[in-house]
């Protein structure tokens, strides 16, 4: 039996957190963020750039990216033009990265003492 809890922090930013987690876990999703962050792309060119998967199969892992806030789209016309939005990784380097890494710098200054 399965048993969720509620993993939330004080600002309720939990399982947007998590999302952003599962979005990031896939080196494909990685590949598309990489290609969004040089430049807006259509959803066609999207999937041109990478045509070792079908166009259904970049379609699911935009569906993630978006579902996680990582990527908008806005349709001009018969096109949908995507996006990088930045901010739900820069919450996780502020929430997560910073932290731990402040933590390993502080560490490496009492091992200099």
């Amino acid at each position: 039996m399965l048993y969720f809890y509620n993993m939330t922090d004080a600002e309720g930013k939990g399982p947007d957190d998590d999302a952003v987690f599962k979005a990031l876990a896939s080196p494909l999703r990685r590949h598309m963020l990489d290609a969004l962050k040089e430049e807006p792309l259509t959803t066609g060119a999207l999937c041109a750039r990478f045509p070792e998967v079908d166009r259904t199969t970049v379609l699911q892992h935009l569906r993630v990216l978006e579902s996680a806030e990582l990527v908008s789209g806005r349709r001009i016309g018969r096109e949908r033009h995507l996006s990088l939005s930045p901010l739900p990784i820069k919450r996780i380097h502020d929430r997560w990265i910073g932290e731990y890494a402040r933590a390993a710098v502080d560490l490496l200054d009492r091992l200099g003492d």
